[in-house]
């Protein structure tokens, strides 16, 4: 094989994106041969490739070397399956799945995968900002110390009304799954735990429909506690503008900060622990050096991951995101919600069959009618923040 031959499965706003990518042959070694919708208006832009109006047909085609889902969330799970189950290499949008229960599910197909030599990727296109990457470096490099504190306020995400009738699954239980955790923060919590790792206690106040005609989510404060004593606070919303994307982490040696593209590093010149013992001032601190992170900004984000699980396909690169690792921000997005609704603290592992048992009653018990839906042209040039 010296091509992977893509099939894109749902054509919206992202799918198409992630399409016109690929034709537009941003990505070497990677060609389009197949796209795939149930509304067959999706389908006519891309004359040129193999149409269905059926995954299973797409999968099962022959056409393609690996698929892309793209769909609504719930169908992550079912067609990431069969797609796993029928030998294909996967990537999926995110989230990987609505809730745990049915990441599980879907880890499990990839583990039970018939070859070994299968993929299986996440489109948690930020974690190629050069930006996360570099703190991550410096993270994992123990340069900060022991982590004490993160606060990550993103609440650049803005929706208008407009952007909820765009489709009638969107900010519904039924048919997302959730809100803002679970349609745009995926790519902020994956982040946050791919640099902090993750949390063991959470308790969150999650309101539903607060800014806009939504029964979901759309604003959400959220407090951490870590194993080894650090504390996290996270804020969250899609109904403020202009927003603020400031992510702050705060260790033994120091404090990074990571807003307008920029990466600063308020480094101490002893740990503090030391300082504290050691010093005989009353009220003085450790001396700083400030330090600007030099990163070159880039745009390859999606591109970037499709590239990199083209490459990983052909010449066994690294994924730079594991489909597997997807379960970690689902983790997070339900137990801000599960706590919110229960308004208890919650433990992590999350019990994520309880969390699918309370998904369920919300989806049986809802009253919600959703506004006609409006069919509109997307322009998705602004719609992920940027550190």
């Amino acid at each position: 094989m010296n091509k992977v031959r893509f099939g894109i499965i749902g054509v919206g706003n992202m799918g198409s994106a992630h399409a016109r990518t690929l034709l537009d042959g941003k990505v070497p070694r990677a060609v389009l041969t197949a796209v795939c919708d149930i509304n067959p208006d999706k389908l006519k832009p891309f004359p040129t490739v193999k149409q269905f109006a059926d995954s299973r047909a797409l999968i099962r085609s022959g056409e393609v070397d690996a698929v892309l889902v793209a769909t609504p969330h719930y169908d992550h799970t079912t067609i990431g399956m069969d797609a796993l189950q029928q030998g294909l290499h996967v990537i999926v949008e995110k989230p990987i799945s609505v809730h745990v229960a049915d990441c599980e599910r879907l880890i499990a197909a990839y583990k039970k995968r018939p070859k070994k030599s299968q993929l299986f990727g996440a489109m948690f296109n930020q974690r190629t900002d050069p930006h996360y990457r570099r703190t991550r470096d410096l993270i994992q490099a123990g340069e900060l110390g022991a982590i004490k504190r993160v606060v990550w306020i993103i609440t650049n995400w803005f929706r208008s009304e407009a952007y909820y009738k765009s489709g009638g699954w969107r900010a519904t239980w039924r048919g997302e799954g959730g809100g803002v955790l679970l349609n745009q923060c995926p790519h902020n919590l994956d982040l946050l735990q791919w640099l902090c790792g993750m949390p063991n206690k959470v308790r969150a106040f999650c309101h539903l429909g607060k800014y806009h005609d939504i029964e979901v989510e759309d604003d959400v404060t959220a407090y951490f506690e870590y194993p080894n004593g650090a504390t996290g606070v996270f804020i969250t919303t899609t109904g403020e503008a202009p927003g603020t994307n400031r992510l702050e982490i705060t260790g033994d040696r120091g404090k990074i900060v990571l807003e307008n593209s920029r990466v600063t590093w308020i480094r101490t010149e002893v740990p503090v622990s030391e300082f504290c013992r050691t010093t005989k001032g009353l009220f003085s601190a450790p001396p700083v050096w400030n330090v600007e992170i030099p990163v070159r900004d880039h745009g390859g984000q999606h591109t970037e991951i499709l590239t990199n699980f083209t490459n990983a396909v052909l010449d066994g690169t690294p994924l730079l995101a594991p489909a597997v690792e997807g379960i970690h921000s689902v983790a997070l997005a339900n137990a801000m919600l599960y706590s919110s609704f229960t308004g208890k603290t919650v433990e992590l592992p999350l019990d994520g069959r309880a969390y699918e048992r309370h998904l369920k009653k919300l989806i049986a018990k809802s009253r919600y009618k959703k506004p006609e839906v409006q069919t509109v042209v997307a322009d998705l040039s602004s719609s992920w923040g940027k550190s």
